[in-house]
């Protein structure tokens, strides 16, 4: 029988939350983070270990007056009000609903709270610092609290952290939830599928750690599919979970302002502001787009896209690559987008095929991004391995030198570089190439003089035999199995 679904990481974040609901006062909490990674999700838990039943959630839509005061009505169908609390019929009536409602015992959770930034209803925040300040002016006289969930950082903050905005400096408690750890995402596939490292790769690369997207395909029976069998379900048919997902809760905000260059950044990740400007002038030579303007807003106010600098450069260095930071959106971009848009024309085999070679060839930078992330996992948790001081999250463009990976252990004055390739033949065949790069690099960083430099080839899986030869080449093999030991 299919275990049932459960909740899965986030223990720190659920003792925070559920501390805050077991106060007793009142409370005025800020949770951020992007859309599917579990806001909701994680309230709802928390309102079970603190046992708070008394609870109204509320999503705002992106919408003028009469939207928002006809979503509050729906909203009130579902999560009942007190008897004799009138409905709100404008925004100053809203804010005071929700005071009321916290004033009586209420957690009022608003989701898409960056939706007030519109000018057409911004009006509410001053209204509702009204309630805010009323209410904390009285804690010991209301269990209630109110939530804001956001997830467009800037607009959220512009809310909330901005000097001169109605609600500055009034939240008194603040989450910010990001994916999922790699454990997390192991023990969802262990319970539910396997924790194969192929698997492990390929879901990860798709959906890294937001736990919806695992919720979604766990629902429709198919996290221990074959690769094409779960793209067809997932993706191509008609009742598919994540057929319309980026269009949805991604693109739509963009309303087709940066497509170009998030479509040109999921095909060429690490490209430079030249590249993607190159690219926009010869898809429109008579356009006038400013690229810089673009990266700068999808990067600070979107976070879609991060600009990453060359190893040891200082943080106002000017050179940079940029890559899409989410790998769902970069995946979809990169893969799914066309095959998904023809399938109304083109055979379903023939469009899931295309979409799975598409993906294979994109798993090079998800792998190298997995072994990352792992290696920091490891190190926080103090498991065996290469202890981290810091990890440089970049690239050498000095002496044409490229490489994967370089993690510091300062304490002992070690450093190591990895050279990483999601086939274990390709990985083996690089590494005179890497040896290379290994060399140029450290001709440049004369600090490092004296340190222990210890070089490692990483694959999702090292047969035996490439094993020992990586071995016999000086090289540390680790593969996927050795880096989730213990997770």
């Amino acid at each position: 029988m299919e275990p049932n679904w459960g909740f899965y990481g986030r223990r720190s974040e659920l003792e925070s939350l559920a501390s805050i609901l077991r106060r007793g006062r009142w409370f005025f909490a800020r949770i951020s983070g992007r859309r599917r990674i579990g806001k909701t999700t994680l309230i709802q838990k928390a309102l079970q270990e603190a046992d708070r039943r008394e609870f109204f959630y509320f999503q705002v839509p992106d919408s003028g007056p009469a939207g928002v005061l006809a979503a509050v009505r729906d909203a009130a169908a579902t999560f009942p009000v007190p008897a004799g609390l009138p409905l709100p019929t404008n925004l100053l009536q809203l804010a005071r609903f929700f005071g009321l409602l916290a004033e009586r015992g209420f957690i009022v959770a608003i989701d898409e709270f960056q939706y007030f930034n519109r000018q057409r209803i911004n009006e509410f925040c001053s209204h509702l610092q009204a309630e805010v300040d009323r209410l904390g002016s009285q804690p010991g006289e209301s269990r209630g609290g109110l939530i804001v969930l956001g997830s467009i950082h800037t607009e959220v903050s512009a809310l909330l952290d901005d000097r001169t905005a109605p609600l500055y400096n009034r939240t008194t408690d603040e989450l910010d939830l990001g994916h999922l750890d790699v454990a997390s995402v192991l023990e969802i596939l262990r319970i539910h599928a396997d924790d194969d490292p192929a698997r492990l790769l390929f879901l990860w690369n798709l959906f890294e750690g937001v736990p919806k997207f695992y919720r979604d395909c766990y629902e429709v029976g198919i996290l221990g599919s074959e690769r094409r069998e779960f793209l067809r379900r997932a993706f191509f048919e008609s009742s598919s979970p994540l057929r319309y997902e980026a269009d949805n809760w991604f693109l739509k905000e963009l309303h087709g302002r940066y497509d170009v260059v998030l479509r040109f950044l999921s095909r060429r990740p690490g490209a430079t502001q030249g590249d993607v400007q190159s690219h926009v002038t010869e898809v429109n030579p008579d356009g006038k787009e400013q690229v810089g303007g673009y990266l700068k807003i999808l990067a600070d106010r979107y976070r879609m896209v991060e600009r990453k600098l060359p190893v040891f450069a200082r943080p106002t260095a000017r050179k940079g690559r940029y890559y899409l930071t989410d790998n769902f959106l970069r995946s979809w971009l990169r893969a799914l987008a066309g095959p998904v848009s023809a399938v109304h024309f083109r055979p379903i085999d023939e469009l899931v095929g295309r979409a799975d070679e598409a993906l294979a060839q994109a798993e090079g930078v998800g792998f190298e991004r997995l072994v990352a992330t792992l290696y920091e996992e490891r190190s926080r948790k103090g498991l065996a391995g290469f202890p981290l001081s810091h990890r440089i999250d970049g690239w050498w463009d000095r002496g044409d030198v490229e490489i994967d990976l370089v993690a510091l252990d300062d304490e002992k004055k070690r450093i190591r570089l990895g050279h990483c390739r999601r086939s274990s033949r390709k990985l083996l065949e690089g590494v005179p190439a890497f040896r290379g790069h290994v060399s140029r690099f450290l001709e440049q960083r004369r600090e490092l003089a004296g340190w222990e430099v210890e070089l490692v080839a990483i694959a999702p899986r090292i047969p035996e035999g490439i094993r020992r030869l990586i071995r016999d080449a000086g090289l540390i093999p680790e593969d996927l199995r050795e880096l989730t030991d213990g997770l």
